[in-house]
């Protein structure tokens, strides 16, 4: 029987498979030949430093998390839906929405800059659409949910035996609804 030919791509493919099942802390070479039935050697060649193939898996959990929220959020009520797939991710995911909520965000100096980085910015307009308010007062909101439920999320994913989805939906939906009041004052006011 020839051997495998092991690729980065299946390196990284175990890896990640590795940190969704315990944690980065278990992506360790090893673990990672194991993973794929091969020697150490194989996945020296591909990674010079532990630190290169952790990044890539980091990119690797970023494309997840965006794919699983598009996948799960409800389209008719966006704003609050988005929220919801976050926290669904967390209890679902834990070990992933942890490396998505640990792992360094280059080039972020401002809250702005965290928008920008980890939304839609279409999403902004839609949200201003569905709730009729201004595109600036609906960023804020969205921006505000962001923080909070990234927040919730860390709370859920951290704790042992464990917050309940159920308490947690019910702060995020007091939070969502405390969020929008603002708002809708605001918007009054301009």
């Amino acid at each position: 029987m020839p051997k495998q030919r092991i690729t980065k791509e299946m390196v990284v493919d175990a890896a990640f498979e590795i940190a969704r099942t315990g944690g980065m802390e278990q992506v360790l070479v090893k673990n990672i030949a194991e993973k794929l039935g091969c020697s150490v050697q194989p996945i020296y060649s591909y990674c010079s430093n532990m630190e290169g193939l952790r990044q890539d898996v980091e990119q690797k959990v970023k494309c997840f998390v965006k794919a699983y929220v598009a996948e799960h959020v409800d389209q008719d009520d966006l704003f609050r839906g988005t929220g919801q797939a976050y926290i669904q991710l967390t209890r679902e995911e834990p070990h992933l929405f942890k490396i998505f909520i640990l792992c360094q965000r280059n080039g972020v100096a401002s809250l702005d800059d965290l928008y920008e980085s980890e939304t839609d910015p279409q999403v902004a307009a839609v949200i201003a659409e569905q709730l009729e308010i201004s595109p600036q007062q609906a960023k804020q909101l969205h921006l505000h949910m962001l923080i909070y439920t990234m927040g919730l999320g860390t709370i859920f994913s951290m704790t042992t035996p464990g917050i309940s989805a159920e308490e947690i939906f019910t702060q995020q939906e007091m939070a969502y609804e405390a969020f929008l009041k603002q708002a809708l004052i605001r918007e009054k006011q301009r």
